[in-house]
């Protein structure tokens, strides 16, 4: 931690009435929750919702294409036919 960053942490402590312990460790813990929470959940625009939902209740039929790369990874990768 270069001393500029020190004295603007120590200065947001300062502020906030606290240890500069107590700021940093509260600071980190917020964003390790953010970080957390974006990983998490997918937000998708109105669009993307109602694409989402119409895939789900009304799914297409696989293609020729799609069986055949299916039928390759199962080969390749041992796997049943269910």
């Amino acid at each position: 931690m270069t001393a500029e960053q020190k004295a603007l942490v120590a200065h947001a402590a300062a502020l906030e009435g606290r240890s500069i312990t107590d700021f940093v460790l509260t600071s980190v813990q917020d964003a390790a929750k953010r970080a957390i929470a974006e990983h998490e959940v997918i937000q998708l625009s109105v669009r993307d919702s109602r694409a989402f939902v119409e895939a789900l209740m009304a799914p297409r039929q696989p293609n020729e294409r799609m069986r055949t790369r299916v039928a390759t990874y199962r080969t390749l990768m041992g796997g049943s036919e269910t």
